[in-house]
């Protein structure tokens, strides 16, 4: 049951977000509540379509395939755009960024994994499984709920047979097949 506020001479009205994390807050001491108020966005043009670059507290937290709702450039989104840049150019093979993607400890586990394939290189669901002692399904699971694609390299990752499977960014595998012969890697 949703909690309520009564306000004097008026119907019970629903908690606004503010209400609602005092009253978390209140019920739960010790448990601190982000509300994400320190994040900012950059749209990055790049061969495969505008992507969208989100940075919270100083980390990024965020690229997808779309435009920034609000541009709110800061030193590290630049940096982070510059170096996005940099891959698609063909001049950079890795990233030096601070990243905080989102998400269970399994799917943290398998994103770990994926910065290991170096550039140019694939691994199979099956091996990443192997690593965290998961299963090739859920590993595949992870790699769709990666909000960091390119730079968490999700698309390094292939089939057992190396076929391309799902992508969840851009024009799906279409573009995961791109960002594979922009880094020579070897297609089947």
């Amino acid at each position: 049951m949703a909690a309520t506020v009564a306000m004097p001479g008026s119907k019970r009205e629903s908690p606004n977000r503010e209400t609602r994390r005092k009253i978390r807050a209140e019920s739960l001491p010790g448990i601190a509540y982000s509300h994400a108020m320190n994040r900012h966005s950059i749209t990055v043009e790049t061969p495969t379509g505008p992507v969208s670059l989100t940075e919270e507290d100083g980390k990024i937290i965020r690229a997808s395939w779309s435009r920034a709702e609000e541009e709110s450039p800061t030193p590290l989104l630049q940096d982070a755009a510059q170096q996005l840049r940099d891959y698609f150019d063909g001049k950079r093979t890795d990233f030096d960024l601070p990243l905080h993607p989102k998400g269970s400890a399994f799917q943290k586990a398998v994103w770990r994994q994926m910065l290991k394939i170096p550039y140019g290189g694939t691994k199979t669901y099956g091996e990443l499984a192997k690593a965290i002692d998961g299963t090739a399904r859920s590993v595949g699971t992870a790699c769709g709920a990666n909000p960091i694609p390119v730079i968490i390299p999700c698309h390094r990752v292939v089939g057992a047979d190396g076929t391309m499977t799902g992508f969840s960014g851009g024009d799906g595998v279409e573009t995961k097949q791109a960002l594979l012969r922009l880094e020579g890697a070897l297609l089947l």
